[in-house]
């Protein structure tokens, strides 16, 4: 009895060595994944406060072009340095105080996807409520359209974007990016499916106790679906942050381009700028993941179900 009994104490303190070794073997695997995912953004914040001669002498033969405008082969190989000779401000100051250009730009972005984002919110929840409130061939039809917009990429869509915008008189203007933003099938099927998770019998019962739609809708359907929403908001502000098709295409004047655009054309007299402007425009992106971590976490694992 006591050789069986010191057999399987010596078996789990094995078990136990090997479980432990596999934690460790996978934390530094985590860790060294997440330091090369991460390597990138760290170069650019450590670099937006090198000195404009630092970083012409670093980065210089990338940015070279030839008297034509083309490109120059690198011959030489490029000093990719995380930690600056002298920290300097100036790349900051020269962007927020002597270029009032760059958070114009900035502004851009924001007037365009702050609109978007909320209207398109808007009428992706009456419009899910419906789709999974009701059922019919027309619904499903509707929705099945939708699908297809859905998986239809929005490169498809330019031109016929562009000749809509030229019938209807709003080519290069700002609703020439608002109205498909706005309308964007995306928001819809995601909350749609979203609301399809939440258990009928929630909201047969707020019926039975006399509730008409626009309670069960705002007071019923809407807090179960917060993380839902929360988590599309933050998906949907991300992508048209980064657009930067469609501005090419449906807004001919430059002075109307978002950052995104902007970012694409510094050019070699302006390298020195390039890593502190990159730094602002990652700002709101970084601060509103951060803040809605969260809702995001919790509209993915939650699913629109009822927690136990």
């Amino acid at each position: 009895m006591s050789v069986q009994v010191s057999f399987t104490q010596k078996h789990k303190r094995q078990k136990k060595r090997f479980e432990n070794f596999k934690t460790v073997v996978v934390t530094i695997a985590a860790i060294i994944f997440a330091a090369i995912f991460l390597l990138p953004t760290i170069l650019t914040f450590t670099n937006s406060f090198m000195s404009a001669a630092e970083i012409s002498a670093n980065y210089g033969s990338v940015f070279a072009t030839t008297e034509k405008g083309g490109k120059v082969f690198i011959s030489k190989t490029v000093n990719l340095k995380f930690i600056p000779d002298m920290v300097t401000f100036n790349q900051y100051f020269t962007v927020l105080f002597k270029s009032p250009e760059y958070l114009f730009k900035f502004w851009n972005s924001v007037i365009y996807v702050g609109p978007i984002v909320v209207i398109q919110l808007l009428i992706a929840t009456l419009a899910s409520y419906g789709f999974a409130r009701y059922s019919g061939k027309l619904k499903n039809a509707i929705f099945f359209a939708y699908i297809i917009m859905m998986l239809m990429p929005y490169q498809v869509t330019l031109v016929p974007n562009f000749l809509v915008s030229r019938a209807i008189g709003i080519y290069g203007t700002r609703w020439a990016i608002w109205l498909p933003g706005m309308f964007s099938p995306f928001a819809v099927y995601l909350l749609t499916k979203f609301m399809k998770r939440i258990p009928t019998e929630v909201m047969e019962a707020a019926s039975i106790d006399g509730a008409n739609e626009w309670y069960i809708f705002s007071r019923v359907c809407m807090p179960l679906c917060k993380g839902g929403i929360a988590s599309i908001a933050i998906l949907v502000f991300f992508d048209y942050w980064n657009m930067v098709e469609q501005p090419l295409i449906l807004l001919p004047d430059a002075d109307m381009h978002p950052l995104s655009v902007f970012l694409s054309k510094i050019n070699a007299g302006e390298i020195s700028l390039a890593f502190a402007v990159a730094v602002i425009y990652l700002v709101p992106p970084l601060l509103i993941f951060l803040y809605g971590e969260d809702y995001l976490v919790e509209g993915i694992s939650y699913q629109g179900g009822i927690k136990g």
